[in-house]
């Protein structure tokens, strides 16, 4: 037997999926960190010394995504792709918010070496010869 849908019906509850935030409104509608190319997937990022932390930025103005950032970043160098994993936000977003915290001189980053500045395979090679020879 057919019955009409009523707007009740067409709601949707899901009462496990808790309050949703808009990924925009996590990084204030930005899409690219200031410092666009510098965050890579494999780029190590660790907190700076909390000292002069505590005195650049009080962390009520931090935004809490900010502030599970810098704790996983306390621990040990952290990659960019981890810290998407570990925070559950897309890559895109870390990279945002790792642009304001850069940007406020909390963290420091550490670029993989381009391929172009590693030393020349043939080059290696000839020093073990060397090495060998000795």
């Amino acid at each position: 037997m057919f019955r009409p849908r009523t707007p009740v019906d067409d709601r949707w509850f899901d009462d496990e999926a808790g309050p949703v935030v808009r990924l925009y409104s996590m990084t204030r509608g930005r899409a690219r960190p200031v410092e666009d190319g510098l965050f890579d997937l494999i780029s190590l990022i660790v907190a700076k010394d909390p000292a002069p932390v505590a005195a650049a930025v009080p962390a009520h103005v931090l935004d809490p995504e900010h502030q599970t950032i810098l704790a996983w970043c306390r621990r040990e160098p952290i990659s960019v792709a981890e810290l998407g994993s570990f925070t559950d936000l897309p890559v895109s977003v870390v990279r945002v918010l790792l642009g304001d915290l850069y940007d406020a001189d909390l963290i420091s980053v550490t670029r993989p070496v381009p391929l172009a500045e590693l030393p020349d395979e043939r080059l290696l090679r000839d020093v073990i010869n060397g090495l060998r020879a000795l």
